[in-house]
């Protein structure tokens, strides 16, 4: 059989991994697929740069546009990750009817509008599994395994720097400093952790989550982003008391009437008992609930050069047949085009800690301010006494609205001295 030739752009952590895979793999993927691969070329950004993998010096180029632009070439891989020149070089393949398969989360949630409709123009086909917690199956199952079915919420662990800083605060006691500078010198933190700790990361990945699971477009500017960084390790100490474990989570939740979805990442409490709470270090876990399917849990290695390369080969074969076959994948699904409520529309719970004055009347007090707004207390308790007395409260189920308003009179009330921790609640099954 003719070969088919892979265009890659991109030979770092994982395009290179990706080399390794089609060189080793080889026999068995040409078997699978029912044609030979041959790489046609790898785009890089300098040329004498030392590489994790033995690349014929021939193949390698600095002009990526003229690459994915040759009529020899059949799928174009991207993994420089970005929006530019990715988005401009995705565009060019597909419109020349090439497929692409691509790892760059960042560029789907912003603009993953204009690469579907340059692959429905071009007639190719447009793969992202590795996008969203690497290794892990976990689009392929929402937009073909579940289509039948109706999700009604996604929750799950899908940045592992996070997770590992979590984890550490957790079984440690570390603080949040502490646990991050292990993070970075394991290298499962950048030098520049911004992107993980305040929760950007995680919200590119829930809105393409959003996207599939309930068939709207969702951008990461419409997902509701709070970080970790003001996370204490008071406040862990305080969870793991209570039954609890912080993490930091992607939910994306139809609303009650059905009529809007709900897209936020923030740190929550979650009960120890339940799947996610679990998920250890620098792993991911996505909790999925479908009408007829009941719960699915998806867990594995969320990151990394093979396991995300993993994911990027699955893609490959997928559209390496489908191109053999003459057909294609199916496209983009919107038909529901539901929107993003705003945060404040979002119901949850919420764990609150306040430093208050220990005298008579105070806890009755506090309880008249949170029924004004309409929240109701499922939980409370005290610790300390004196000036050391802190009122621990938890929520029944209130909009954030509800809750924001509430913690923002709590702060000026003569008999609460400070509002020590305010975090979400979720997970309870």
């Amino acid at each position: 059989m003719k070969p088919l030739k892979v265009a890659l752009l991109g030979c770092g952590v994982v395009g290179s991994q990706v080399i390794r895979l089609m060189h080793e793999q080889g026999d068995d993927l040409a078997a699978r697929i029912g044609a030979p691969l041959e790489l046609a070329g790898v785009a890089v950004r300098r040329m004498g740069r030392k590489r994790d993998v033995d690349v014929a010096p021939e193949l390698l180029t600095t002009d990526a546009e003229s690459l994915v632009t040759r009529d020899d070439v059949d799928v174009v891989i991207e993994v420089i990750g970005g929006i530019e020149p990715a988005r401009s070089l995705i565009v060019s393949a597909l419109s020349g009817g090439k497929s692409v398969v691509t790892a760059n989360k960042a560029l789907l949630a912003e603009d993953g509008a204009t690469l579907h409709e340059a692959a429905r123009v071009g007639g190719a086909d447009l793969y992202f599994e590795a996008s969203v917690a690497g290794a892990i199956p976990l689009l392929r199952p929402l937009r073909e395994s579940l289509a039948g079915d109706h999700v009604k919420q996604v929750l799950g662990i899908v940045n592992g720097t996070t997770n590992y800083i979590l984890d550490k605060m957790d079984s440690t006691g570390a603080s949040f400093t502490d646990a991050l500078e292990e993070a970075q010198t394991l290298g499962y933190a950048e030098a520049d952790p911004t992107a993980d700790i305040e929760g950007f990361d995680a919200a590119a990945k829930a809105a393409i989550l959003a996207g599939l699971a309930f068939h709207s477009r969702v951008t990461a500017a419409e997902v509701h982003r709070e970080g970790i960084t003001e996370i204490t390790a008071t406040d862990v100490a305080s969870a793991k008391a209570m039954g609890y474990v912080i993490k930091l989570l992607a939910i994306c939740a139809r609303s009650d009437d059905g009529r809007s979805i709900g897209v936020r990442v923030y740190p929550a409490m979650i009960p120890r008992t339940h799947p996610l709470a679990g998920v250890r270090e620098a792993y991911n876990a996505v909790f999925v609930e479908a009408a007829s399917a009941g719960q699915l849990m998806f867990y594995g290695k969320g990151a990394g050069g093979a396991p995300t390369a993993s994911a990027v080969l699955g893609d490959l074969v997928a559209v390496a047949r489908n191109r053999l076959a003459g057909t294609r994948a199916p496209a983009e699904s919107t038909y529901a085009d539901l929107p993003v409520h705003p945060m404040g529309e979002t119901v949850t719970r919420c764990h609150v800690a306040l430093d208050v004055a220990d005298k008579p009347g105070v806890l009755a007090r506090v309880a008249d301010l949170f029924a004004k707004h309409d929240v109701s207390i499922q939980t409370v308790r005290q610790e300390g006494h004196g000036d050391d007395a802190q009122l621990v409260i938890v929520t029944h189920r209130a909009t954030d609205a509800a809750l924001s308003a509430t913690m923002e009179e709590l702060r000026d009330l003569d008999i609460v001295r400070a509002v020590a921790s305010v975090m979400r609640v979720e997970g309870d099954l």
